[in-house]
């Protein structure tokens, strides 16, 4: 059932910038003018996290006001939540790690899911239960690209995205990499330019992304 994720990430990277926002709504208000700026500067894969009680609502919100964003639910860490961020229209699931009962719940569901890796034993875990893609996280403190060019050689049919660490320094040389597929950080929606309603300014940085 995995495979049916991946052909999607293939799919979804054919029309989409390898870009994936990580987005974190403190204000419900927030979230559909978010999306519509990101979309705007090119920057379709969207992450909203659910690191504030706000998460799971501005899902349903940009999946049903903004139909050109592709919008997937970050900082899952339980089936339960992943489930409820499913129910809410979520079309792609992230992790920060990964868990047994995470990779059934994925499997079942067969949808496009990235799995929390940071060693070779947990990208092993991964691959076996089906995910040629996996979330690098943290990267900056996981080993960064040398640790992703050292990953590459036995495991040269895993992609990853790349998250944690990861800023406009240094995303470029990440996405250089043959096994990066896509990188996810908060540049792109940087807090004060949420907090201000700059739209312009957040669109401003995705084009140039």
């Amino acid at each position: 059932m995995a495979q049916h994720g991946n052909a999607m990430w293939d799919l979804w990277l054919e029309r989409a910038k390898p870009l994936v926002p990580v987005i974190v709504i403190n204000d419900p208000d927030d979230a559909v003018p978010l999306a519509k700026a990101l979309v705007e500067g090119g920057v379709r894969l969207l992450e909203v996290t659910l690191r504030t009680a706000h998460g799971m609502d501005a899902i349903r919100l940009i999946r049903e006001e903004v139909p050109d964003a592709i919008v997937g639910v970050g900082t899952v860490t339980s089936a339960a939540q992943m489930d409820a961020a499913l129910n809410k229209g979520a079309e792609f699931v992230v992790c920060p790690g990964s868990s047994d009962e995470l990779l059934r719940c994925a499997s079942d569901w067969g949808g496009p899911f990235l799995p929390g890796v940071a060693t070779p034993s947990e990208v092993m875990q991964a691959r076996e239960a089906g995910f040629r893609y996996q979330k690098f996280f943290p990267a900056g403190v996981a080993g960064g690209i040398p640790m992703l060019k050292a990953l590459n050689g036995p495991f040269a049919d895993v992609k990853f995205c790349p998250t944690g660490g990861v800023g406009q320094g240094n995303y470029q040389e990440y996405l250089q990499l043959n096994n990066v597929f896509a990188v996810g950080g908060s540049w792109l929606t940087p807090a004060d330019m949420v907090s201000a309603r700059n739209w312009q300014a957040i669109t401003s940085l995705a084009i140039a992304g």
